[in-house]
């Protein structure tokens, strides 16, 4: 029995070891995010900043370990064998869970995760223990620690409202003094600023997180908890005048260092706040052990752990063990940087791709937020609110989007500042609040405040963060459910249980992993379309066009030759596979339609009306590749649902059209390839031949329709097959013609004609 309960020690840590990594990777979007986001200094130093302080901030977090032993439940009621059981659910839960958020590039609470899994783990067991005694479910409360549970709960909820209230309410201020265009204030200013930031950072983590630390001796508690304001008068007149010195006579941006700074204290708050999260179970559950077996290993299921009601000081290199795996997680992890993009886009101040859609409830708020300030510009002195809008006045930028930070130093200072004071408060009140609501919420509290949702962009940013929060209730919801369900099977099945949930978790992580690099595989090739390569003149615009010309040609004769053949055969699995590659392609065009603007930008003067030809191409290949879909969806519906196969009169008429658009692609193909666009002519006979193939067979289905000698569905298919054909035919015969346009503008080279302003 002893070895039985120390492999589970051992799955405990090996699981811990698991759940550093997912958790790291979910939670570094809290630290990581302003400073990337802002491109304060290189990646990589930001990251060897942000190793420190998660160092450091590691062992500051020894006193939050009892959130897991006795936060949630009352450890005295339940046995060993029991506390087992629920420890096991919760950290098999956990990594399941913050993995799948990960593999979606979504931010969620490691916090509230352990919490609700805590509790849906210990009310199954306490379930269990109430049907086979005398107890009745009235007297959960005895097992439960409702209180404290319900006390969590409500400082993380209210930890949201707050983040998002004080983020607005401090960047506005912070924005109306310094202004977009702050390099002239922030020169009196900033120093005040930085030092007035950073003091409140070693304040809030230095004195008040001290008490979780496990190498600093009470006597020296003592001492700091004594002389507070010295230390804060010092720590604001040290940094307030070398970073004046800094700005005055070595004309160093002081913000980029209130940035790093800050980075290195909300790096620090995470790992003393949330450490817990990881390994404060498995050390709960190794102290269980060790009591067990020091009592000489009595009968577990009588036992009690009345020994995890003590006060625990957790021994510093288990603490450095796990920050060290937390900053090589760091480092390592893609999955990070997934959650980091989430939040930086819907914080980002300029226009770009928006990953959410909107919705209703994003409209609708929009629209009462415009009339809102349509009411105080009526209200508000004109003067008053032409100051306020003159203070928001963006700064001008030549730079392209991509190379543009999401947002400036000011709201990354502000982010970073906030975030870690408010941490660092629940920190040191010993409240496990969720740092990922807190820095998501200052967050998107300051880019409110900063006018980053302008008209553009609001419903879509509005959208993603109630995403954001929505997911966050799910987490709650999914968390509690899982770790109960868990916590039932391993008490009912006991080893086999655990073996079977141990080896669905690995196959788990694996699946998502591998979509994980799917995905990522995915967002490179929507990044590389995204951007424009250079495309600074007409011959290399023209360039880049001809090539996507030539490469969506080739796959549109692909695409029908086999589409004709796997729907004669009704080969479902193939043509299902077509129906995706044909997505693949139209949002690749999609992607290059949204990128005409940015194209554009990049041209120089004397190549803009290269701009007209080059919008003419990519609208002739969306419609063709909207055409192609129109082919193929149909196909693949026709034989997923079974209906009956095409008749000979229509299968002869599919590979009939099918040989005559093998050779007209091949014909458009060598004209695009080879510049040969005398050819054109060519085209037109053989796409007169094609339409008039597709009139003779249209002829011959009416009739077939007439005798009542074919189904409706085949009818239906057969008919939007020729006409999607000819309107194919039409589409790329316009297309050659729109390219040849192209080429006759560059080589002629046209001189640009300028357009009378409006």
């Amino acid at each position: 029995m002893e070895t039985f309960y120390l492999i589970i020690v051992i799955v405990l840590f090996t699981l811990a070891i698991s759940d550093l990594v997912v958790g790291v990777s979910n939670d570094a979007v809290n630290f990581l995010n302003s400073a990337i986001g802002s491109k304060a200094a290189p990646f990589r130093v930001i990251m060897i900043i942000a190793a420190l302080g998660v160092l450091f901030g590691a062992t500051f977090s020894s006193g939050m370990m009892e959130v897991a032993r006795k936060g949630v439940f009352h450890p005295d009621m339940f046995s060993f064998s029991e506390i087992m059981i629920i420890f096991l659910a919760v950290m098999i839960t956990d990594v399941l869970l913050l993995d799948l958020f990960n593999t979606f590039g979504l931010p969620t609470s490691t916090t509230v995760s352990i919490v609700f899994e805590l509790l849906g783990a210990a009310v199954a067991v306490t379930i269990i223990k109430i049907y086979g005694s005398a107890d009745t479910v009235a007297e959960m409360g005895a097992y439960i620690n409702t209180s404290k549970a319900l006390a969590i709960m409500a400082g993380i909820l209210l930890s949201v409202v707050i983040a998002f209230s004080v983020g607005l309410i401090v960047q506005f201020f912070s924005r109306i003094i310094f202004s977009f265009n702050y390099k002239r204030s922030y020169k009196y200013f900033g120093a005040l600023f930085g030092g007035f930031a950073i003091t409140a950072i070693v304040f809030f983590i230095l004195l008040k997180g001290a008490k979780g630390s496990s190498f600093i001796t009470p006597e020296r508690l003592d001492w700091i908890n004594s002389h507070k304001m010295m230390i804060l008068l010092i720590n604001f007149a040290f940094w307030t005048t070398l970073l004046q010195i800094l700005v005055s006579f070595f004309n160093i941006n002081i913000l980029k260092i209130i940035v790093l700074v800050g980075t290195f204290a909300l790096a620090m708050a995470f790992a003393g706040n949330d450490l817990v999260n990881f390994i404060g179970v498995p050390l709960a559950g190794y102290s269980s052990y060790t009591a067990w077996v020091a009592a000489g290993s009595p009968d577990a299921t009588g036992f009690t752990m009345d020994i995890l009601k003590n006060p625990v000081q957790t021994p510093t290199l288990y603490l450095l063990i796990a920050g060290l795996v937390m900053v090589i997680t760091l480092w390592l992890s893609r999955k990070a940087r997934s959650v980091t993009a989430t939040t930086i886009d819907l914080a980002r101040q300029g226009d770009g791709d928006e990953r959410f859609h909107s919705s209703y409830f994003a409209r609708a708020l929009v629209r009462r937020a415009m009339s809102l300030y349509h009411v105080s510009q009526k209200n508000l002195p004109a003067s008053f609110m032409q100051k306020i809008e003159r203070r928001f006045e963006k700064a001008t930028s030549k730079e392209d989007e991509k190379g543009k930070p999401a947002f400036d130093l000011i709201r990354a200072s502000v982010n970073l500042i906030v975030a870690s004071i408010l941490i660092s408060i629940g920190t040191a009140l010993k409240l496990p609040l969720s740092t990922t609501y807190v820095t998501f919420m200052v967050a998107m509290g300051t880019s409110l405040a900063d006018g980053a949702w302008g008209r553009e962009s609001a419903v879509y940013r509005i959208t993603g963060v109630v995403t954001v929060i929505t997911g966050w209730f799910f987490t709650a919801i999914i968390a509690f459910s899982v770790a109960f369900i868990i916590a039932m099977l391993i008490s009912w099945g006991g080893w086999i249980s655990i073996t079977l949930l141990l080896a669905i978790a690995i196959f788990f992580i694996i699946k998502t992993h591998a979509l994980h690099q799917k995905r990522d595989t995915e967002k490179k090739h929507d990044d590389q379309l995204n951007t424009p390569k250079k495309l600074h003149d007409g011959t290399t615009i023209f360039s880049a066009c001809n090539q996507e010309v030539e490469a969506f040609i080739l796959a549109s004769a692909k695409i029908y030759s086999l589409l004709v053949e796997n729907f004669i055969k009704e080969n479902r699995k193939e043509l299902k596979k077509l129906k995706g590659e044909i997505r693949d392609i139209q949002e690749k065009i999609s992607a290059l339609k949204k990128n005409i603007p940015n194209t554009i930008q990049l041209l120089r003067e004397d190549s803009i009306g290269t701009g007209h030809h080059y919008v003419q191409v990519i609208d002739y290949l969306k419609e063709s590749a909207d055409s192609l879909y129109r082919l193929t969806k149909p196909a693949y519906d026709h034989v997923d649902n079974n209906h009956p196969p095409m008749i000979k009169t229509q299968v002869k008429g599919m590979q009939e059209l099918e040989k005559l658009a093998s050779h007209y692609l091949s014909l458009a193909h060598r004209i695009v390839s080879d510049k040969e666009f005398t050819k054109t002519d060519q085209m037109i006979d053989m796409k007169s031949t094609i339409i008039s193939t597709i009139f003779d067979y249209k002829k011959k289905q009416i009739k077939l329709i007439k005798k009542e000698s074919v189904g409706k569905k085949n009818s239906m298919f057969f008919l939007n097959f020729l006409s999607e054909t000819g309107n194919l035919a039409n589409l790329m015969h316009q297309m050659i013609e729109a390219e040849k346009a192209f080429v006759s503008y560059n080589q002629n080279g046209h001189p640009v004609e300028e357009e009378e302003e409006e």
